[in-house]
């Protein structure tokens, strides 16, 4: 049923594209001339978007991650889709997964179609209002044209997309935690089982789901979590890194709350699965997966999907962690590697120290030091897929050292926790 879903999407999401993205003639030359003033002026107008708009629709802020706004993570995003937006606007194969990309996390956290007038209100009202007598009416026109444009095709693919789940957006399901699971430091597995007695929903390993929390302000936020655990099972499971304060970012209130406040017995609500990243669990071919930090939770999925369906695959499964305190989901390693013999399992140790705790419990290979592609097994290089899920700076490390090693582009797949700075693409 869901690569029947799958299908259907990517196919409908396929027509929108070649059928609805599109500009005037009048219109393009302005959109074009707007590239070099988004790179110069890019921050400052999605700064001013959100500050108008929250202040505005304060009930908005239920939909955004305010630790990235805090941060300014979020409107470094947005200056970056804006600007790639324009600076592709007519190569709808480089735009057409981000664009699905974007689709998705509006599915997850319940994104309607009487939204868009409003963020496209104060969006073009930002761009008026950062760039004064330079934003003339043809250049504003213009991006009027183009975000309708943008906003008609992803209205349409999310109402098929809902329909095709058979959820309402934003509709939420309470799950009971059946049971809590410290992985290493910071990190907890919660296993959650449905309450109405309806069979766990479908997915895909490499997907994730929103957790809508109501924090002790009386603001209620979304976070998406990938799901841990193999597909197919009676119940789902997700592994939250409680995230503490960063010179450049605050504490996580959603990860910090349910750290503190989810026990096994405790209900949360969740949505549906959704998610683009969906590495191929189903095929013999070899495989791929790099991660680093709490980007090995969707691998755990697919590692834990192809133990069950393809326990002879050839697979690489490398992570990296600051240390051994920090290296997580080793139960589901050890059984791994007891069920595959063609899967070789490294794992790279930023740090190493003589006193820390389970050294010795370490499955598999353990190099010191940050990931190096050079240290890992080889692979044929030119026909296996790889997949990688972390931190921006880990995933833009290995993307350029995969390339220099001779992996095609077609074959390097990723997901980024957290908004994309789309470096890819622009």
């Amino acid at each position: 049923m869901l690569d029947g879903y799958f299908f259907v999407f990517k196919y409908a999401f396929n027509i929108l594209i070649i059928g609805e993205f599109m500009i005037s003639a009048s219109a393009r030359p302005y959109i074009d001339a707007s590239v070099p003033v988004l790179r110069a002026h890019g921050l400052a107008i999605t700064t001013t978007f959100y500050r108008n708009m929250f202040v505005a629709h304060p009930e908005l802020t239920n939909l955004f991650n305010m630790g990235n706004q805090a941060s300014g993570v979020q409107q470094q995003s947005l200056a970056a889709a804006v600007f790639a937006y324009a600076a592709n606007i007519g190569n709808t194969a480089a735009l057409g997964p981000v664009i699905e990309r974007i689709v998705q996390k509006h599915l997850s956290v319940g994104i309607r179609a009487e939204h868009y007038p409003i963020v496209g209100q104060y969006l073009i009202g930002a761009i008026q209002e950062t760039l004064g007598d330079a934003a003339t009416a043809p250049l504003l026109a213009a991006w009027v044209e183009a975000y309708d444009s943008l906003a008609r095709l992803l209205i349409n693919a999310e109402k098929k997309a809902y329909a095709q789940a058979g959820i309402m957006p934003g509709q939420l399901r309470n799950m009971r935690v059946t049971q809590r699971h410290n992985e290493s430091t910071g990190i907890v597995s919660f296993v959650l089982e449905p309450m109405d007695g309806d069979a766990v929903p479908s997915f895909k390993p490499g997907q994730y789901i929103s957790v809508a929390v109501d924090l002790g302000d009386g603001h209620r936020q979304l976070r998406q979590y990938s799901l841990s655990d193999a597909p197919g099972l009676d119940h789902l499971r997700i592994s939250v890194k409680r995230e503490l304060a960063q010179p450049e970012a605050p504490r996580g209130e959603v990860s910090n709350w349910i750290h503190d406040n989810i026990k096994e017995g405790s209900v949360l609500q969740v949505t549906h699965p959704f998610g683009e990243f969906t590495p191929d669990t189903e095929s013999a071919e070899p495989i791929v997966l790099l991660s680093a930090g709490i980007g090995i939770t969707p691998m755990i999925a697919v590692l834990n999907r192809i133990a069950i369906k393809q326990p002879s695959r050839p697979m690489i499964f490398s992570h990296a962690a600051r240390d051994s305190d920090h290296l997580s989901h080793r139960r589901d390693l050890d059984a791994a590697q007891a069920r595959m013999p063609n899967l070789q399992i490294i794992t790279f140790l930023e740090t190493t120290t003589a006193g820390s705790s389970g050294d010795q419990s370490i499955v598999g290979q353990a190099r010191t030091g940050l990931m190096e592609i050079a240290q890992l097994p080889s692979w044929p290089r030119s026909e296996t897929n790889v997949y990688l899920c972390g931190p921006i700076g880990f995933m833009k490390a290995q993307w350029q050292a995969l390339v220099a090693a001779g992996v095609p582009l077609t074959h390097v797949h990723r997901e980024v926790f957290g908004p994309e700075m789309l470096d890819t693409l622009i």
